[in-house]
């Protein structure tokens, strides 16, 4: 198996890192998922996912939980961003899952969000600013009882779009490579995978504009022989992608070494390599080597 001389580009976001807790696993998985589904940060939204599930001892409210991570593209007006997309995720994701709340996850911040106007409000204004669990929440009184939110929720700047790709003999392959990098990943602290398992690697350059990135064509296998210049080498039929972001470019490195390494000896796994646009999407590269 190759590892190729190669590197990925990264770049600065901004995240917010929540824990979710639920009465039951159904509900916190329907709340988790909900909440980080659909990444568009390249529409100018934000994207998420889920860093770990929680035991009962490891929340504020002794409930089972998981830690959350939503991100946005980091630069003018990235906190007013972030607010807004948080609160669509809590308000839309969670809040409408019984017996869900949420609490701030960051021990340190750049900064933090006050969660009442677009969060809180959602009490129409019978909502309550209390202590519990030894922390101030909002009790928002819904149909089904009340859903908590801490009244102020984390935010700081971290890395995005770190990237491998792996070149794989079948399409079975490729999806026991990638469930055992999404699963190294999820053994990282600070690091998420966004996409999971990315079936559909993209380039920056389109015929299709209004609809954003399109197909990388020159790593398609099923255009191989209908194309000019196609880079899928001979016996390789797919290229899953894991995308990394990281609460910093270390744990983004880290992310990424423990995912070769979980996959380096995987049957029909030919080549690992990374996705770059010769350094024009972001300013971190990062190299495989590392």
């Amino acid at each position: 198996m190759e590892i190729e001389n190669t590197y990925c580009e990264a770049f600065d976001g901004l995240f917010a890192r929540i824990c979710i807790t639920a009465r039951d696993e159904k509900r916190l998985k329907l709340a988790a998922y909900g909440a980080t589904a659909l990444p568009s940060t390249v529409f100018g939204e934000s994207e998420g996912g889920i860093e770990r599930w929680l035991n009962e001892h490891e929340t504020p409210d002794s409930r089972k939980g998981a830690i959350v991570q939503v991100w946005v593209n980091y630069g003018k007006g990235a906190a007013q961003k972030l607010e807004y997309e948080l609160s669509k995720r809590v308000r839309q994701g969670i809040l409408v899952v019984p017996t869900t709340s949420v609490f701030n996850a960051l021990e340190s911040s750049d900064g933090k969000i006050d969660v009442m106007e677009k969060i809180g409000h959602c009490g129409d204004g019978y909502e309550s600013v209390e202590q519990r669990f030894g922390r101030e929440v909002i009790a928002v009184p819904i149909m089904m009882g009340e859903f908590c939110v801490e009244h102020y929720l984390g935010y700081k700047k971290g890395v995005m779009g770190g990237n491998l790709w792996f070149f794989c003999e079948s399409l079975e392959a490729a999806l026991e490579v990638g469930e055992k990098a999404v699963d190294a990943v999820n053994r990282v602290e600070g690091a998420i995978a966004p996409f999971d398992i990315c079936s559909a690697g993209s380039k920056p350059e389109t015929k299709y504009p209004d609809i954003g990135p399109t197909t990388n064509h020159v790593y398609c296998a099923t255009l191989k022989h209908r194309i000019s210049g196609s880079k899928v080498p001979d016996g390789v039929t797919c290229i899953p992608e894991i995308v990394f972001n990281g609460v910093s470019r270390d744990v983004v490195i880290k992310a990424m070494k423990a995912v070769i390494d979980s996959v380096r000896d995987a049957t029909g796994l030919v080549k690992i390599s990374a996705g770059n646009y010769g350094g024009k999407l972001g300013k971190y590269k990062i190299y495989l080597e590392e």
